[in-house]
């Protein structure tokens, strides 16, 4: 299938899906929507059978687009989850986690290092910290929308600003086609100050773990899962007796992150003798993390059969039945991943959706000093709408730096960290985000709920972001000064809308009590 040029109509599919999920609240049906209203417009602009056209194209793009490894990572996941909490494996570690992790605040603590400390990949991010902290945040009453957002926001942003990572393998290839730099890595590394919605969503996640200071629908969830006690008991499976340990649990998760590691910089090429590829940064950036994540989940259901069936903790039949069981919980998801890839790929591949955004950005007459802050928007705007950070690394990195060369050569690199943090922000509140997606399935939380609530934390980290690009522009680089204003600026904003929701949260009731004295 070509690509067509249908200008400003090339946003609409993105923008259709988004609001039928706000108004709906059901992704599938609104990414759907999104899909087959880019098939009609494809169909329509090629001229193609107005009834068979559309169909053919939604599965055509559907059936090209899909990460069957990705999948099968899921299922084999949600398989290797549901079995561990069968044997009884998280109920003892939750148990034994909460005589060492005794407080709601070092939960969520832990869980942002763990986060932190998982920086190869953000799917491995997003899907082992959320199996390894549940069960611990169950325990403290710690919502689960809460446990997707300390997820999401240390994925990506810590992955980004990662020297050995997937991401920074990604972004040096990017840089090397632009020529500009004589190390590609070194530019990584220069623009990691400049990166500031990666270091501020860091921040904020510490901040808010360590005060609680929360607003929005977060606030609302938090209020919810402490009025409620959140029941920590594994998952009913009939036939088996819950005689798990803690081991049952830490060691498949150990073999699933071990094998990972392995997985990528063996099919990464480290160990294949080509020196190009002899040092880890090279091998993960050449790397399938896809790939290497079904190996490690695989080899993690093997432990877990190696463990449980010779100790009678489940039957043969038994844990076979709840891989089934475990992969049935995961369909959701897949679903997901499966329309929002298509509906990226509509927008790139055939409506020329990034053409149109670039065309636009060069004829706009952008300021010199203005660069950062419009660069930011400009790629949070493309990455929001087609749900990919790394897409529109590729499609903006080429562009800005000859542009930034060119128009304000001392905000270079202002200018390089601003496309990052631009594309990092849209993929993080993009409800079509593969990364968004894996951090609702790591927390076992309705997708809907993650976006919503998320989307205000990261929406208020953006807000200070484009405060620090717009000093930063009017100083001409000085990042020290642009940083240290936006977190100033960022704890300041949090404060005053945790108060003010606070105020709101008391008001009603302050006013029935009123009515009743």
């Amino acid at each position: 299938m070509d690509a067509v040029h249908v200008g400003w109509i090339s946003i609409l599919p993105p923008i259709i899906a988004i609001v039928l999920a706000i108004i709906t609240k059901e992704v599938i049906f609104s990414l759907t929507a999104g899909v087959f209203s880019g098939a009609i417009i494809y169909s329509i602009a090629v001229h193609l059978n107005p009834i068979v056209g559309p169909v053919s194209v939604t599965f055509d793009i559907i059936a090209e687009k899909a990460d069957l490894n990705i999948i099968i990572f899921c299922f084999l996941l949600g398989a290797l989850v549901f079995i561990i909490n069968a044997s009884g494996g998280a109920n003892a570690y939750g148990r034994w986690a909460s005589k060492v992790i005794k407080t709601k605040r070092s939960s969520m603590l832990i869980t942002g290092f763990l986060g932190c400390l998982i920086f190869l990949d953000d799917y491995f991010n997003c899907l082992t910290v959320g199996t390894v902290m549940k069960p611990v945040t169950d325990r403290h009453n710690v919502s689960r929308a809460k446990l997707a957002y300390i997820i999401d926001s240390t994925a990506a942003p810590i992955c980004i600003i990662a020297p050995i990572s997937s991401w920074a393998a990604a972004v040096g290839n990017y840089l090397k086609t632009t020529g500009a730099f004589e190390s590609d890595f070194k530019a990584f590394i220069s623009a990691i100050p400049y990166n500031f919605y990666a270091i501020l969503s860091l921040i904020m996640v510490f901040f808010v773990a360590t005060t609680s200071f929360d607003f929005g629908p977060m606030a609302r969830f938090e209020r919810e899962s402490q009025n409620k006690a959140m029941s920590s008991e594994p998952e009913t499976v009939t036939g088996t007796v819950l005689r798990g340990r803690v081991f049952d649990m830490i060691i498949p998760i150990l073999v699933l992150i071990i094998t990972a590691i392995t997985g990528m910089l063996y099919n990464g090429g480290y160990w294949s003798g080509v020196p190009e590829l002899h040092s880890i940064t090279a091998a993960l950036g050449n790397s399938s993390a896809a790939k290497a994540l079904v190996w490690g989940s695989f080899a993690g259901l093997l432990s877990c059969m190696l463990l449980y069936i010779p100790r009678n903790i489940m039957t043969f039949k038994e844990f076979m039945n709840n891989i089934t069981l475990g992969m049935q919980k995961m369909v959701p998801s897949a679903c997901i991943l499966l329309l929002a890839w298509a509906i990226g790929g509509i927008c790139r591949d055939l409506l020329s959706t990034p053409e149109f955004v670039r065309s636009f950005f060069v004829s706009s007459g952008i300021p010199g000093l203005l660069l950062p802050v419009i660069v930011f928007v400009l790629a949070a705007f493309l990455s929001f709408a087609t749900g990919t950070s790394w897409g529109t690394f590729g499609i903006l990195i080429p562009i800005i730096i000859p542009v930034a060369q060119s128009v304000c050569p001392e905000l270079l690199m202002a200018s390089l960290g601003a496309t990052l943090a631009g594309s990092i922000f849209g993929d993080h509140c993009s409800p079509i985000s593969d990364t968004t997606i894996l951090s609702s399935a790591g927390a076992d939380v309705n997708h809907l709920d993650h976006v919503s609530s998320q989307m205000v934390y990261s929406l208020t980290v953006a807000f200070t972001c484009i405060i620090g690009y717009l000093i930063i522009g009017l100083t001409k680089g000085n990042v020290i000064l642009s940083l240290s204003v936006s977190i100033i600026v960022l704890i300041a904003s949090i404060v005053i809308l945790h108060k003010l929701d606070t105020r709101k949260s008391i008001l009603p009731i302050s006013a029935s009590s009123a009515e009743s004295r």
